[in-house]
């Protein structure tokens, strides 16, 4: 419900974020995205379980890095399609899933609930110095890392969405990552489940390291390849999120791909949202393919399966946690 930041924010343009338009139309699908290494497949038979696209997918892990894909790769002009069909910031207001989200996110309780259940958008973090939200929608998190003492900026292709939030009175800019240049390098840039859907990871990386000031910081959050959640739910885990999530990330590839890129690690940590809990019972329970699953967005089953999986699940997400088993990644990074 009012964690919509950590199902749906920042990722609206993100095929093209990170040299999504420049990756070449030709790439081959058959190799790694990171290192060109050779793809074993690892999964099939996966479907939309949110917006319904057609068609079906898999993931293949490299021999080389480890790291996971989906298969086939989309090409940069179909994501840019799918993107604008399903994903970016339509305006949609006034309804009681947005009128209770708006109200959750600016809210105490708010603030109490990702002490509690984890933040995995970096709202409890404050400081000072200069922010830059990739993937910032229509501003929610802004109005957060704002009120939290930065000076917020973001980065968002979907021109409706950018013009919201510059109407809250920030500053958006709606160019490709690879051809920003700011008027100062940043002190923070914040990618909240975005580096996933980068057609491009290491070079989103690269383009970030660009922007930040010499021990500048990168904030990621993204799931988690190792994570129970998966095993659980297996084709209905929500995080698959095809076709929009290109890479699954574990620990290991995300702190290897990071130290490719010239960033030094400064903290780690995993956790297991409630919502992401309750998404993935909810696409369990509902998903179909080829059809919508509209129950994601009921704010009412929503609040009760969040109640539920935080109140009468933790001992096991704690320990999944613990594990290395959590659903979601948090690294910070500085720039080397």
């Amino acid at each position: 419900m009012g964690l919509a930041k950590q199902n749906e924010t920042s990722c609206e343009a993100l095929a093209e974020l990170s040299n999504g338009l420049r990756v070449r139309e030709t790439r081959d699908s058959g190799s790694c995205l990171v290192c060109g290494g050779e793809l074993q497949q690892s999964v099939t038979g996966l479907f939309d379980t949110r917006f319904g696209i057609d068609g079906i997918y898999g993931v293949a892990r490299c021999c080389q890095c480890g790291l996971e894909q989906i298969t086939p790769v989309p090409t940069a002009a179909e994501l840019k399609n799918l993107y604008e069909s399903h994903y970016n910031f339509g305006g949609e207001k006034g309804t009681l899933y947005t009128n209770l989200r708006e109200r959750f996110l600016s809210s105490v309780p708010y603030r109490l609930w990702i002490r509690l259940d984890g933040d995995i958008s970096f709202h409890g973090r404050f400081g000072q110095g200069r922010l830059l939200d990739i993937g910032c929608n229509e501003g929610r998190g802004l109005k957060i890392y704002a009120h939290n003492g930065f000076q917020a900026e973001g980065l968002e292709l979907n021109e409706t969405a950018a013009e919201v939030a510059r109407r809250a009175g920030f500053t958006v800019q709606t160019c490709d990552l690879s051809h920003f240049k700011p008027r100062a390098p940043y002190d923070v840039v914040v990618l909240s489940n975005v580096l996933e859907h980068s057609l491009d990871p290491k070079q989103m990386l690269l383009d970030v390291g660009r922007l930040l000031k010499s021990g500048g910081q990168v904030w990621i959050s993204c799931p988690n390849s190792r994570s129970w959640l998966r095993r659980t739910f297996r084709s209905f885990w929500i995080n698959w999120h095809v076709p929009f999530h290109i890479s699954q990330f574990s620990a290991q590839t995300l702190q290897k791909l990071l130290a490719q890129a010239g960033f030094t690690i400064v903290e780690t940590s995993q956790i297991t949202p409630a919502l992401w809990v309750s998404s993935s019972v909810i696409a369990r329970l509902f998903a179909k393919k080829s059809r919508p699953t509209r129950e994601l967005r009921n704010p009412i089953l929503m609040l009760g399966l969040l109640v539920i999986s935080r109140l009468f699940f933790f001992p096991g997400l704690w320990l999944g946690n613990l594990r290395g088993r959590g659903d979601c990644l948090l690294v910070v990074a500085a720039k080397s």
